[in-house]
């Protein structure tokens, strides 16, 4: 509470006109918070899912569907993982903290479209035989690649649950969740090496400058966090 005083004066509580307004009461904060904010995410995230199903059945992805639907999850895949990792920058820089409840259902929908694209290629690609599979991720660089990411994002999905976090504790689920910038490096090694068979990198080039910000900022504030002289003191 906002206190004033004069000499000789008992302490009073400043006027609510004369307190600062809370972050969260900003117009974009309201809009985080309203109850449809998340509904609507849901849709627009599962937008590009519900374009290929239909697609599919109304042939009209192409001459290749295969590939359509490969490269379409797979690209879904990388933008939504740079949008979870925009949501902590944006919250910092622009007072947005509502933005935090959003988080998780971006990096599910991550996960989901990263599962759609492996699940794409071992079907239409391999026709679910594993042996053929297996095969396949040990002889191409790119796919073991892209699979070591998806291996490692299934059990940040799996533990972003409130009961994974008390399970687990804070700091060993801290821990746990930063694996999200290993796969991001996986994630753009294995677009570069499907790219670079075709001699094709604008795309890659403009998520690699994205994730090099978003990466670049993280580890600028970790350089540059303040030091606390209290040694029992949570890390930020």
């Amino acid at each position: 509470m906002a206190l004033t005083s004069q000499p000789g004066a008992p302490l009073k509580a400043a006027p609510a006109s004369r307190r600062p307004a809370p972050r969260l009461a900003s117009p974009v904060n309201r809009a985080l918070l309203h109850p449809a904010a998340k509904p609507l995410l849901f849709i627009a995230a599962l937008g590009p899912f519900a374009g290929y199903f239909y697609g599919a059945f109304a042939d009209t992805l192409g001459p290749n569907p295969a590939e359509a639907l490969i490269h379409g999850s797979g690209d879904w895949t990388l933008r939504l993982l740079c949008l979870t990792l925009l949501v902590s920058p944006l919250r910092q820089l622009s007072g947005w903290h509502a933005l935090a409840r959003l988080r998780r259902m971006l990096g599910l929908f991550t996960c989901g479209y990263g599962v759609l694209h492996f699940l794409s290629y071992a079907w239409l690609d391999k026709g679910f035989v594993l042996a053929d599979i297996a095969k396949d991720v040990a002889k191409r660089p790119f796919i073991l690649v892209g699979t070591a990411a998806l291996l490692l994002m299934l059990p940040l999905a799996a533990t972003s649950f409130n009961r994974a976090i008390k399970a687990l504790g804070a700091a060993r689920w801290q821990a746990l969740h930063r694996l999200v910038y290993a796969v991001a490096l996986l994630g753009l090694l294995h677009f570069f090496w499907m790219r670079a068979a075709k001699n094709h990198y604008t795309d890659w080039t403009v998520y690699a400058a994205i994730l090099a910000v978003l990466l670049g900022w993280r580890l600028w504030r970790r350089l540059h966090a303040p030091r606390r002289l209290d040694p029992l003191a949570q890390p930020r």
